[in-house]
């Protein structure tokens, strides 16, 4: 029979899989704390097309966080709350600030960036690392910033725009543009946000990633080549969405395109650009493997 100093050099102690009550009332505070942040989310991002898959982002990535705690639990420590406190100390008047203002972008961050340091104060670093990306991905939620979006849409739509007007020319279209607004015939059209592909970028990103990390979570090299194909393939379905946009107002009226068909264009398109994700995935991969494998042989050789 193994003595206790054996047995303790055999299996290290189990940590209480309890929490304390301490803790609870943290869960609890922070609980609290978030649903008006989180209900003020849903109503002013979810309820429009920058934020459709919110819902979606959290329901996956509350299930991929359930499936991974099972498989890191167990390294569960408890760090030092010093730190916990001092980081606190600052997100939780930052997020004040933020409701009172009604940005709902920097709420939303700062909320969730309370919620990963009350996460760290319970599990640890050791579990938080292994939890990093349904942690990442449900960060997805949130909409993008405000100055993010106004950088990124400005040179998409003019790029977008000028892209659209050169090819319908070549078709003998009556088009031009000026800037983000495309004339043609007796239209005139405005590229705004919505068509210049950060919505569909941002929603994009976060179905693939979620599907790349599901199916090659293992060779992270291919799934970072994977990945760089998430913005070109969102740049040119949104440019087909603006083709067909314009194409409906010159044929129908501006009533048509900018009604239940301007909506519906965007779903089309992001339900095409996510198969084209899936079907460069199908093409790619065996010519991966096929590198790898050459790779391989030829450095054995």
């Amino acid at each position: 029979m193994a003595t206790l100093a054996e047995q303790s050099r055999i299996a290290p102690p189990s940590l209480p899989t309890r929490l304390s009550p301490g803790a609870w009332a943290l869960i609890v505070g922070l609980a609290l704390f978030c649903i008006p942040t989180f209900i003020f989310v849903v109503r002013e991002s979810w309820s429009g097309e920058a934020g459709a898959h919110g819902p979606i982002v959290l329901a996956t990535g509350l299930w991929l966080l359930h499936t991974r705690w099972l498989e890191v639990r167990d390294m569960r420590s408890i760090p030092a709350q010093g730190p916990v406190w001092a980081m606190l100390a600052v997100l939780i008047p930052l997020t004040i600030f933020a409701r009172i203002t009604q940005i709902v972008e920097i709420e939303g961050y700062m909320m969730y960036a309370t919620v990963l340091v009350v996460l760290y104060s319970l599990v640890g670093l050791r579990v938080m690392k292994g939890l990093w990306f349904p942690l990442f991905y449900l960060a997805f939620m949130f909409p993008p910033p405000e100055t993010l979006v106004a950088a990124v849409t400005v040179p998409m739509k003019m790029w977008l725009s000028q892209a659209a007007v050169g090819f319908l020319q070549l078709f003998g279209y009556p088009i031009g543009g000026e800037g983000v607004r495309i004339y043609i015939g007796q239209y005139e059209l405005l590229v705004a946000a919505a068509c210049s592909g950060i919505n569909s970028i941002v929603s994009l990103a976060a179905i693939s990633l979620f599907y790349i990390y599901m199916r090659h979570q293992a060779e992270w090299r291919y799934a970072l080549l994977l990945v760089l194909f998430i913005v070109p393939v969102a740049l040119i379905a949104n440019f087909f969405r603006v083709l067909i946009l314009i194409l409906l107002t010159y044929h129908s009226g501006e009533a048509t395109a900018q009604g239940f068909l301007h909506n519906f264009a965007g779903l089309v398109m992001f339900g095409i650009a996510l198969l084209t994700i899936f079907g460069i995935d199908v093409v790619l991969k065996p010519l991966w493997d096929r590198f790898v494998t050459h790779h391989r042989e030829a450095t054995h050789a």
